[in-house]
């Protein structure tokens, strides 16, 4: 049965909603930037924003009256959008090194002229 959402909770519903959004952009955001430009000093905050995401989710789905599987629903979709970045991080990271490998593959002939008897200048 669909328990419609009660107009005392409508602000509330209203606000985790929009910090949802905010939050999981700004994980996305931070992840990216943390990931990009190496600098591991924003992972924190990007699990801060986490966290944050994962409170309004759990407010949302209070004030919206999801219960039993939608909650179980609810918490495997947080779950997931915490580690897809990672996943996606590290099959991009993958992808890219087998790009660059083809296009500069290695000589099987190892590059050692201490036995030549050339010298180099």
């Amino acid at each position: 049965m669909i328990q419609p959402v009660d107009l005392q909770d409508f602000f509330i519903t209203f606000f985790s909603g929009a910090m949802i959004i905010i939050a999981g952009a700004a994980y996305a955001l931070l992840f990216a930037l943390s990931r990009v430009h190496r600098m591991p000093r924003l992972m924190p905050f990007a699990y801060l924003a986490y966290v944050f995401l994962f409170i309004s989710v759990l407010v949302l789905a209070e004030a919206t009256h999801l219960y039993g599987f939608w909650r179980i629903l609810v918490v495997t979709m947080l779950l997931g959008y915490l580690l897809a970045p990672h996943a996606i991080w590290h099959l991009c990271v993958g992808t890219h090194a087998a790009l660059e490998e083809d296009a500069n593959p290695k000589s099987p002939i190892p590059e050692d002229n201490t036995h030549s008897g050339r010298r180099s200048a």
